[in-house]
């Protein structure tokens, strides 16, 4: 779809060019991001080569789940041809239909009680190039599709260029008994809604890498991994924005600011700004952008 020319600046000025390094077989791309999963995808490595059993006769390349705790499949390809949304497809099906079998995986995996979130599964292929048609065809599946191009480079460089994103909006859960962030902001007051609005448009505006997703209980913003968290207390009139930011490096800690990194909370990083008025607003944009410019 695009073509990335990667080049090392001399300290006198003058560029040479990086060629790629190509890749001889897919399962190098598969061992390489499963061993960086959580670095590279922000993603908890579950399992590799999993099988779907007999009836579905095939084998997921790595199953995983996001820092939202929502299931992830990934799939690779070593050429552009490959077909490997259509094959990434069918095993999303398989996923959606055993649910209770990858929780139990999770458990066994995790070792933990991360309660899995079924309102957003994600597909994630990755390949060294897609095809203009298969942008158009995940467009108009409308599923959780992400397309992730895979670039390896001499000098130990690794390029990971994310090409689109297309997310379904069904409602997974239509007997669902908690109150969902989109609801809470229906609840909010004027004011409250004002000051969440001029909060959203900020973060949107830092790039246009920036992906926003709606989850039970708050919006994630992101751009390969999370940056920043919003979840709304409407009750309270206050906005609580969760950063990937390491509160100990910050000398001292603005006055609306917590460590959560003990804490729990939803959301993801350890960061916690409480804004309740424009002021808290102000404040809070330069730890935003800082979280921003950091993943």
């Amino acid at each position: 779809m695009g073509e990335i020319n990667l080049f090392q600046v001399s300290e006198g000025g003058s560029v040479t060019e990086i060629s790629p390094d190509p890749v001889e077989l897919e399962k190098e791309v598969q061992n390489l991001i499963e061993e960086n999963l959580e670095e590279l995808l922000g993603i908890t490595f579950l399992e590799s080569e999993y099988s779907t059993g007999e009836k579905h006769g095939g084998r997921i390349d790595t199953l995983g789940l996001d820092e939202n705790n929502s299931p992830v499949i990934v799939e690779y390809k070593k050429t552009q041809n490959q077909n490997v949304i259509n094959q990434g497809l069918y095993y999303f099906d398989w996923l959606v239909d055993h649910k209770a079998e990858f929780e139990n995986l999770v458990h066994d995996k995790t070792a933990s009680d991360r309660e899995v979130d079924w309102s957003s599964p994600r597909l994630v292929c990755i390949a060294p190039d897609f095809t203009k048609y298969d942008s158009h065809a995940v467009e108009q599946i409308g599923q959780n599709i992400e397309l992730m191009r895979f670039e390896q480079y001499s000098g130990g460089l690794l390029l990971l260029e994310l090409l689109n994103v297309v997310e379904s909006s069904d409602d997974t859960e239509p007997d669902r008994e908690y109150t969902t962030v989109g609801e809470k902001v229906q609840q909010a007051s004027d004011d409250l809604l004002r000051l969440y609005e001029e909060l959203d448009e900020f973060i949107l505006s830092l790039g246009d890498d920036i992906q926003k997703k709606e989850l039970k209980y708050y919006f994630a913003y992101k751009r390969i991994q999370n940056f920043v968290c919003v979840y709304i207390t409407p009750d309270k009139g206050e906005i609580r924005v969760y950063l990937k930011i390491d509160p100990d490096e910050l000398e001292p800690m603005p006055e609306i600011g917590r460590d959560v990194t003990d804490t729990g909370h939803y959301g993801t990083g350890d960061l916690e700004l409480t804004l309740s008025n424009e002021d808290d607003l102000e404040i809070s944009k330069e730890y935003i952008k800082l979280s921003y410019e950091g993943v």
